[in-house]
């Protein structure tokens, strides 16, 4: 039995299998031409990878909780995000359900 935190994806061996495609999207992006080519054509970027739908859908929704579910790393994901002009704060407000302007308010409100 796979241990449960509410909430919370858990990368293990099963959802690194399922997400190997899309990890290797977001390994691509390591190269400026490839995110050029993923910007330029987004569908087709994608489909040259082979994710599923659900992986296709999650990209396209920018929903990065879609994508810990579809079996993407956080740290391959970051890669991804950037490319989207996403940062840790965006982020942090999907993975709490909160809007980037609550969030960076939780934040300061716990700041020293």
């Amino acid at each position: 039995m796979r241990p449960t935190i509410p909430g919370t994806t858990l990368f293990d061996g099963a959802q690194a299998r399922k997400g190997y495609a899309l990890n290797r999207l977001c390994f691509s992006f390591n190269d400026a031409a490839n995110r050029a080519a993923f910007l330029a054509d987004e569908a087709a970027y994608c489909q040259q990878y082979d994710l599923d739908e659900a992986q296709r859908a999650a990209v396209a929704s920018r929903n990065v909780l879609a994508l810990l579910a579809a079996g993407g790393n956080i740290y391959y994901l970051a890669k991804l995000a950037g490319t989207f002009g996403l940062d840790v704060q965006d982020i942090g407000a999907q993975q709490t359900g909160l809007s980037k302007a609550e969030f960076q308010a939780r934040l300061a409100a716990h700041a020293g």
